[in-house]
């Protein structure tokens, strides 16, 4: 099943008063190559090329022509190994292997659709829910969660209520501007259920959490 995002409580006009669907493109995924010390490697966004010093947890220290040693972060897709985009990874792996890295950083795993399961995540504004696709939509399809986009808190209980949680049917919260005495933290004081998680970020908007 894809990974679909609705608006629960439509809105009035606008370009987001219809349907939003983000099964739009998918992000690249690039395969996991394994590499030794001394293996010919490529940073691609700096185009440093010369030979692995070794990998540091999610770094990785490559030493160029001139003897410099250089620090990158290890990002699937900013090297280049053999002339193949990747994620480079300790060892020795099969060139035909068909492991790719998901956005998460997971190991993206090949499986069939999946019957939606009861439970669901429930994320307030059009910009949480198009990042939690970006980064978690393989993961949350290959478990069958969907996620619903929220429009609006002011009646979170009544939400809560009308979804009717259970132990097979848990339901998770993310809220924007979750913070004291906001009217979303006194939204989720009024949320009290052993199978709904309410929790959040203090932004106003997710994307103000990285300017």
């Amino acid at each position: 099943m894809g990974f679909r995002v609705r608006i629960l409580r439509p809105v009035q006009d606008g370009i987001l008063s219809g349907p939003i669907d983000l099964d739009g493109p998918r992000h690249v995924s690039h395969p996991a190559i394994g590499v030794l010390a001394g293996d010919p490697i490529r940073h691609r966004p700096s185009k440093t090329e010369g030979t692995l010093v070794r990998l540091e947890n999610e770094d990785i220290l490559v030493r160029d022509g001139d003897g410099k040693v250089h620090r990158f972060r290890r990002t699937a897709g900013n090297f280049e190994i053999d002339g193949r985009a990747c994620l480079p990874v300790a060892g020795r792996t099969d060139p035909d292997a068909t492991t790719t890295i998901s956005a998460s950083g997971s190991i993206a795993v090949r499986h069939d659709a999946r019957v939606a399961r009861g439970s669901r995540i429930l994320v307030e504004g059009v910009h949480d829910a198009e990042l939690v696709e970006k980064v978690w939509g393989d993961d949350l399809r290959h478990e069958g969660i969907v996620v619903e986009r929220l429009d609006g808190m002011d009646d979170l209980a009544g939400v809560v209520r009308g979804f009717a949680p259970g132990a097979d049917r848990r339901l998770g919260i993310l809220l924007d501007h979750l913070v004291d005495g906001s009217k979303e933290s006194r939204a989720a004081a009024a949320v009290d259920h052993p199978h709904v998680l309410v929790t959040g970020t203090p932004y106003v908007d997710v994307w103000a959490g990285i300017r």
